[in-house]
């Protein structure tokens, strides 16, 4: 084992670390990892992350559940545009991609460019709603997995369906996973607050829910078409679910609204990284 690969583990207790501390956005990193720690190529990297984040994100969400601030009715109609979309773009479109796109000068965009060029875009504007404050009005951070306050008492309202634009936001969430293997936490919590009138934290646990469902419908999609590593899968699923369990357990003793704004700086000096390396130094 390499040393770059002894630190691609280590980043995989870091995710969970993340994800138990602030409630999301470690899963972001998912993929960057993968490709420039442990060295896979960005399609089966992609693959990967659907599976790392959905099992991820169901540990997250079962404690969300727990304390019955999980939506089940918003999930699965969130949920069912979003699984079409995602099992359809990772069995389908992904596979059909050329691998050698087109040419500016000497810059070459083959199929792994393409994808690490949007994922690191998404990480972007992901770090984006990670740095800017809540609003007062409560309409939301970013990835808003703010698992703050998920303690009050306070009585949460029923969903109340936008059932267009949910919808369309669900196929288009689920497109965007398949095709670069990230949540999307970012995008469904505005949605589910928009468009179904969710509170902040039912919104937060019920997304966690439709990320662990289509995420791992879209790797399903993957299975067919790549032969898949399921031991180091094991294995580096294991140390996330271990970092978040720690980081959990962290979480009630460090500032998480801090812990955000600074990694949601650290992320987006990823994806500026990501963006450059790939345009330039590829």
């Amino acid at each position: 084992m390499t040393k770059m690969e002894i630190l691609g583990y280590f980043a995989a207790l870091v995710i969970g670390l993340s994800l138990g501390l602030i409630g999301g956005g470690g899963s972001i990193l998912t993929v960057p990892v993968l490709v420039y720690l442990i060295g896979l190529n960005p399609v089966i990297s992609t693959a990967y992350s659907l599976f790392i984040v959905g099992l991820t994100s169901l540990v997250g969400s079962y404690k969300f559940y727990r304390k019955g601030l999980v939506s089940l009715r918003t999930a699965v109609v969130f949920g069912l545009p979003s699984i079409v979309a995602v099992y359809t773009t990772r069995r389908y479109i992904v596979p059909a991609i050329p691998e050698n796109l087109f040419t500016v000068g000497e810059l070459v965009i083959t199929k792994g460019v393409l994808l690490m060029l949007l994922f690191a875009s998404l990480m972007v504007f992901a770090s984006i709603s990670m740095i800017k404050k809540k609003k007062d009005s409560g309409l939301m951070e970013e990835n808003a997995n703010d698992v703050t306050n998920e303690n009050s008492d306070t009585p949460h309202q029923e969903p109340k369906f936008n059932y267009g634009g949910i919808l369309a936001e669900g196929a288009v969430v689920g497109t965007l996973t398949g095709l670069v293997g990230a949540g999307g936490g970012f995008l469904i919590i505005p949605a589910l607050v928009l468009f179904s009138k969710l509170d902040m934290k039912l919104a937060v646990g019920t997304s966690l829910l439709i990320i662990a469902v289509k995420s791992q419908f879209g790797f399903v999609g993957d299975v067919f078409n790549y032969e898949i590593d399921w031991i180091f899968l094991a294995i580096f699923s294991a140390i996330s679910i271990v970092g978040i369990f720690i980081g959990s357990f962290l979480s009630t003793k460090v500032p998480a609204d801090k812990l955000k704004t600074s990694f949601g700086w650290f992320v987006l000096l990823m994806g500026v990284y990501i963006l450059v390396k790939e345009l330039f130094f590829a």
